[in-house]
């Protein structure tokens, strides 16, 4: 009697334990190649809705980045991707495959850094020079090219471009000389943080007004964006450059009630993602509205929890 008591106690814990899961929802979510800032903020967006919300688990998996997650995304193959700002314009625009968002994730406003030992003051020094652009699939390397094309400059043509297998690769390259710069964008992006806390230390090369002015002339949809003094070590003055907002961005067929979950989880953990990882302060619901370049773009699921909430009529 004592063994079978026993059995059938294992048995009920296990059921339990099946039940449990089986009431657990997976979302995969797509982020990029390791040593960049999308595995950091994906990792702190799983960890934070996994928090909030146990019901909810957010599996993050390493892609090549933006211009991968969007094919995925269209395919099914995953749940979310984090989308930098430029391939997501060109991803919501019409005739594209129906993408939605979940969430503004932070503005990215991209720059070159260089050792602040180096010679190098602004990137007109830089023509001729080895330059790491990022990881070929990174949305990085998207907004490098629209940059440097609305100041008349080509990768190809006018640098030595170097497109990286890891995005982490790109910190030691500029440190031992191997490129003169790499290019990045945002606050708290590691490669940034990793050359700025080294014995060399960081300067970093944007655009100046004038050049501000010609980028968008030629690119509208991108913005005048600035990080705030000490965003980086040795950084003693804010920086401005152009970018736009990355977003988190949901597969066609993303039910919405796993949308909605995902949207409350976030805006109820905007506190704790935000005490994680300082970029990710900008991920809000209300820069969520603010951000989208329409409010049909966002996913029905979202929408009606910004409903709840009052952020939308």
């Amino acid at each position: 009697m004592a063994a079978r008591a026993l059995v059938a106690a294992v048995v009920g814990i296990l059921l339990v334990s099946v039940g449990f899961a089986a009431d657990k929802q997976i979302v995969v979510l797509g982020t990029a190649t390791p040593g960049g800032g999308f595995p950091v903020y994906g990792q702190a967006i799983a960890d934070t809705v996994n928090e909030i919300d146990p019901s909810l688990v957010i599996e993050t998996r390493n892609t090549k980045g933006s211009t991968e997650n969007v094919p995925l995304l269209g395919r099914g193959e995953l749940d979310l991707g984090l989308v930098q700002g430029e391939v997501a314009q060109e991803a919501l625009a019409p005739g594209r495959p129906a993408l939605t968002i979940i969430t503004a994730m932070y503005t990215t406003p991209g720059m070159f850094v260089v050792r602040a030992d180096s010679p190098y003051r602004s990137i007109d020094d830089l023509k001729g020079q080895p330059v790491a652009l990022g990881a070929r699939g990174s949305g990085l390397v998207v907004l490098a090219k629209y940059v440097l094309d609305g100041l008349g400059l080509d990768p190809e043509r006018d640098f030595q471009a170097v497109y990286l297998e890891r995005a982490g690769d790109g910190p030691l390259m500029v440190l031992d000389g191997r490129v003169a710069a790499l290019w990045g964008g945002g606050t708290g992006w590691p490669g940034f943080t990793e050359v700025a806390r080294s014995s060399t230390g960081a300067r970093f090369l944007v655009p100046d007004a004038a050049g501000i002015s010609r980028i968008q002339a030629k690119h509208p949809f991108l913005k005048t964006l600035a990080i705030a003094a000490g965003s980086y070590p040795g950084q003693d003055a804010p920086i401005t450059s152009v970018g736009s907002w990355s977003f988190i961005l949901a597969r066609p067929t993303l039910a919405d009630d796993v949308a909605y979950r995902v949207a409350r989880a976030l805006h109820r953990g905007e506190a704790a993602l935000a005490r994680r990882l300082p970029q990710a302060r900008e991920t809000t619901a209300a820069n969520t509205v603010a951000a989208a370049p329409r409010a049909d773009l966002i996913h029905p699921g979202v929408r009606r929890y910004l409903k709840e909430i009052g952020l939308i009529p």
